[in-house]
């Protein structure tokens, strides 16, 4: 597939974008400028300017000399630079791919994206058509190559589409600027006389490198296409991505779902003809008053299943508002795993984490609860409870020490122990009473100690003997005695657990 480029020109940018805002602004001339050395130089001038001979750099003093009535805005060049970034933005409904080309300018890369709105020349018609409605002055072609691209956008005559190979022709009658090559390199070559592309285009290649230099000549290539540009996008595309452009304005929850699910299905067959799953996605609806409402999923385990997938959105879709319509659909993966075959565990209905259905139910109730609410746990080496377990970090990570053979833990464990006061004999008696929260517990029966050890390789904390007590009431809770009676440090009760 060739390589194809976008590039869009804001003839007007800043005083169009003031104009929106005020339209009287555009009933006659109309100019920005900033403050250079003590003088008001002109940054911007809107098309009513221009035609009375006001330009960018003239000093303003002089333009309303010419014209009293000229209305002057003082420029804010960081927000302007903000806004191409919004419209870059703005325009990855337009293709993955969008790079700023300052002050005024925008990059696409649209490899084998127009046929989706019936071919380039009513791709780049629409794109044209919606920025005059919205108030910009605009210029745009379509060529192989970025240079290409710019020069006839820039200095062309009219709008144009350089067919595949066509970009030398396109460019011979262009001047020697168009090539952005240096403004040195272009007051040289007028000396020599060589103003237009082909005066100097079919010279041999040392000569021009040798007298324009190599900045010279890696323009040229660049836009010949004998020679790649790279650009830099201000959003990275997705490796998995998929794009379903609507013939008309979606409004409806079953227009949703179909687009939602003729995206997965492409997706999902890319991934599996690669040998991978989906781990994070999200779907992006692109509304055309500019808005665009994205829903995000995660799964716990590489999955191309459609269906859990799609069930998974649908869980969400309530939360996305159509507005005046959508006009694009967008899906992307943004993480994704090697997924191995799971033929030979085609008849395992186990129940356990290896089961692809735990993982699919997993996966529903992260995205309707949130997965910070689902939490796995591991055995660590520790002897004390508190530290015995660490969160997993996914579903299929797996435990470097065996589960210990302890005897019957809490089903409730404090995260940090408790103090209490109790009332015990000396020395390994548990405890006949204790208050905890101002609440004395009486108890009627008892088990223990259990010792466990300081963790040498810390050295914090003195030993544990833990009981097992049940008070009058029937509940039964894990205390456990720091240290012994009669040490230097006086022994601390304290709760760890309830049993039920």
């Amino acid at each position: 597939m060739p390589q194809r480029f976008l590039t869009i020109w804001f003839r007007h940018f800043k005083t169009d974008r003031h104009t929106r805002r005020r339209p009287d602004l555009g009933q006659g001339p109309f100019v920005l400028y900033q403050h250079q050395q003590g003088r008001m130089v002109i940054s911007a001038a809107n098309q009513h300017a221009e035609k009375q001979g006001i330009y960018p750099g003239s000093v303003l003093a002089d333009a309303r000399a010419v014209w009293p009535d000229l209305q002057a805005i003082e420029d804010q060049p960081e927000q302007f630079e903000m806004i191409l970034h919004q419209f870059a933005t703005w325009f990855i409904r337009y293709s993955p791919v969008v790079a700023l080309d300052p002050p005024d300018a925008l990059i696409l890369d649209i490899s084998g994206v127009p046929h989706l709105w019936g071919g380039e020349d009513k791709y780049m018609q629409e794109i044209c058509e919606r920025l005059n409605a919205e108030g910009y002055s605009i210029r745009c072609s379509i060529a192989g190559t970025i240079g290409t691209a710019w020069a006839i956008t820039h200095h062309g005559d009219h709008e144009s589409i350089v067919p595949p190979g066509g970009e030398m022709n396109a460019l011979l009658d262009l001047p020697a600027e168009s090539l952005r090559i240096e403004i040195d390199a272009v007051d040289r070559l007028r000396k020599l006389g060589l103003r237009q592309i082909r005066d100097f285009i079919f010279m041999p290649r040392k000569v021009l490198g040798r007298r324009f230099g190599d900045g010279f000549l890696l323009r040229v290539h660049q836009a010949l296409g004998m020679m790649e540009e790279r650009i830099e996008p201000v959003i990275l595309p997705a490796a998995f991505e998929e794009r379903l452009q609507c013939l008309e304005n979606i409004l409806t929850r079953k227009g949703i779902d179909i687009a939602l699910e003729r995206l997965l299905v492409t997706l999902c067959a890319r991934l599996a003809k690669e040998g991978k799953g989906l781990r994070k996605a999200i779907f992006k609806a692109f509304r055309i008053d500019g808005r665009t409402e994205t829903i995000e999923i995660g799964t716990h385990r590489p999955s191309h299943n459609v269906a859990h997938l799609f069930m998974l959105f649908t869980i969400k879709l309530d939360t996305i508002a159509p507005g005046p319509g959508f006009e694009l659909f967008m899906l992307e993966a943004h993480q994704v795993e090697d997924q191995h075959s799971e033929q030979e565990r085609i008849w395992n209905t186990t129940g356990q984490l290896e089961d692809n259905a735990v993982a699919e139910l997993l996966d529903k109730l992260a995205n309707k609860i949130g997965g910070q609410r689902i939490h796995r746990y591991l055995p660590d080496e520790h002897y004390w409870p508190e530290r015995s377990v660490r969160e997993a970090t996914s579903l299929h990570e797996k435990y470097r020490t065996p589960w210990p053979q302890s005897p019957p833990r809490p089903l409730r464990l404090l995260p940090h122990p408790q103090p209490v006061t109790v009332a015990a004999p000396v020395p390994d008696y548990p405890p006949m009473l204790f208050r905890y929260k101002g609440q004395v517990h009486k108890i009627v029966r008892a088990d223990g100690p259990e010792r466990i050890e300081q963790e040498w390789w810390l050295q914090e904390g003195r030993h544990r003997d833990y009981y097992q007590v049940e008070d009058e009431t029937g509940k039964r809770y894990w205390l456990f005695r720091d240290g012994h009676y009669g040490e230097t440090e006086p022994a601390q009760w304290y709760l760890h657990g309830f049993y039920a």
